[in-house]
């Protein structure tokens, strides 16, 4: 192959890969991600501090279930549903009083899958920033921690 043709089939693809707009998300779904972000806000809310969403568990979590997590995509993917079925709306769209009162009666199945979720969550809040949550190391700062240094970066 000659590489003018090389170039110009290599710049035909770069320009149709760009035309799309990408999900934020690697594994889950947009629809999944915002009910995801709901439910990880529930468990740990924005007061003082930033909430588990603004500090990227959602984002934790989705990096972990291409990875560490994969044994639980099933799970998140049928939680989240089930999530959504449960309330009238999708659980991202209800008040966070309405999101509180659903979550306080799950039962069964539900009840499992949100366990896993807090367990996610507070992983994702708490642990380190290099594995996609706790942006700015907003929950070390919180407690007092001092931030750990990353190697090869300048801070």
């Amino acid at each position: 192959m000659q590489r003018r043709r090389f170039v110009q089939i290599a710049a035909t693809g770069s320009l149709a890969s760009c035309a799309h707009r990408s999900s934020p998300w690697r594994f889950l779904t947009e629809a999944e991600g915002r009910t995801l972000a709901a439910l990880c806000e529930q468990i740990i809310p924005s007061d003082q501090t930033p909430g588990a969403a603004w500090a990227g568990a959602v984002n934790y979590i989705d990096r972990q279930l291409m990875g560490p997590f994969r044994k639980y995509r099933e799970a998140y993917r049928n939680g989240l549903a089930m999530l959504n079925q449960l309330s009238a709306e999708p659980f991202a769209a209800l008040a966070p009083a309405q999101q509180t009162a659903l979550l306080a009666n799950l039962q069964g199945e539900p009840k499992r899958f949100f366990s896993l979720v807090i367990a996610h969550t507070m992983q994702g809040y708490y642990g380190d920033p290099r594995h996609g949550g706790n942006r700015d190391a907003v929950s070390w700062r919180m407690l007092g921690v001092p931030v750990i240094p990353v190697r090869g970066r300048a801070r």
